[in-house]
């Protein structure tokens, strides 16, 4: 009998010993999980947050630049340089209208990764057409901007509001219109509702939702894998180094607070996106408002998807502006 007990109390102790065993190469393979997710989330941060110039080391995107010009497009302009305190810039480019008396300004904002020459060239000589000066803004980080750093339309919502107190310095007696492409639709919203300005009317294009959705939608498309946790890593760790909540970053919310005229373009087919997202938005704003959907158009720049329509959604739009 005590011998069986024995052989008994063996066993019970070999499973103790095999759950414990078990539950160490658990408790490893999970912190080793963790600790991967958190190295990758808090490395993509970092990357898809700086730039680096080319032919400098760093870790970062390559900082968005080009050599194109307005004049390349047979625009005249003048470079000026938007002070933001003592030690930063942003570098902006004007092109005057063809007419006499221009009809107002269209201040211009890139997407994120890019820059005024890459992204707003063609749509400044839509505007430059139809009677209006232009003012093309490269974000802090980018262009001829100072720093290297992005946010995804957090602190470029201060340029926006900057950006417009230069505009009206130099017309203050006509109206200002704000236009941006995705991140840049997103920092003119945050300022609106977040900075208290107050634009005669807003051309948002390809704006996100929340900031949560649009980082989720490129992971799952980049890592083929499932959004969580690595979505939330990223951002969490994307707001210590930048030192922001990128979890209220929501211009589906700051949209509620916007009562100007507003026209809002999207492709129907972009993938970082949803039509549902976009209708959110619409449906937000408070002021006199326009949804135009481009059916075969993704994440692209509207106005070389279809040039025709860009340009006739944006002179009905501007019409209507001018005329109230």
């Amino acid at each position: 009998m005590q011998k069986l007990d024995f052989y008994r109390c063996m066993k019970l102790f070999k499973r103790l010993k095999l759950v414990k065993i078990g539950r160490r190469r658990l408790y490893r393979a999970s912190f080793i999980t963790f600790s991967t997710l958190n190295i990758i989330a808090f490395t993509g941060a970092y990357i898809s947050t700086h730039f680096v110039e080319a032919g400098q080391f760093g870790i970062g995107l390559s900082r968005p630049n080009s050599s194109k010009r307005p004049s390349d497009f047979g625009l005249e302009y003048s470079m000026h340089r938007i002070a933001i305190g003592q030690n930063e810039w942003l570098e902006a480019w004007l092109i005057p209208s063809k007419i006499s008396i221009s009809k107002g300004t269209i201040v211009l904002f890139p997407g994120s990764g890019s820059s005024k020459a890459r992204q707003l060239l063609m749509q400044a000589r839509v505007f430059n057409s139809l009677g209006y000066d232009t003012l093309l803004v490269d974000f802090r980080g980018v262009g001829g901007s100072s720093g290297n750093t992005n946010t995804i339309g957090i602190r470029e919502a201060q340029d926006v509001v900057s950006s417009l107190n230069y505009a009206r310095m130099l017309n203050s007696k006509r109206p200002i219109v704000l236009y941006g492409i995705s991140m840049g639709s997103a920092a003119i919203l945050k300022a609106i509702a977040q900075e208290n300005i107050h634009p005669d009317a807003i051309i948002i294009e390809e704006p996100f939702a929340r900031l949560v959705n649009a980082i989720g939608s490129r992971v799952r498309a980049n890592y083929s894998i499932p959004a969580f946790p690595l979505t939330e890593l990223i951002i969490f760790w994307g707001g210590i180094q930048h030192g922001f909540n990128g979890f209220t970053h929501n211009p589906v919310d700051y949209a509620i607070q916007v009562k100007c005229p507003t026209l809002v373009l999207q492709g129907k087919l972009d993938k970082w996106t949803t039509e549902a997202e976009i209708e959110q938005i619409f449906a937000n704003l408070q002021g006199v408002k326009k949804l135009s959907i481009y059916p075969n158009a993704g994440h692209d720049l509207l106005v070389s998807n279809d040039p025709e329509r860009w340009q006739q959604d944006i002179k009905i739009f501007l019409a209507e502006v001018n005329k109230n």
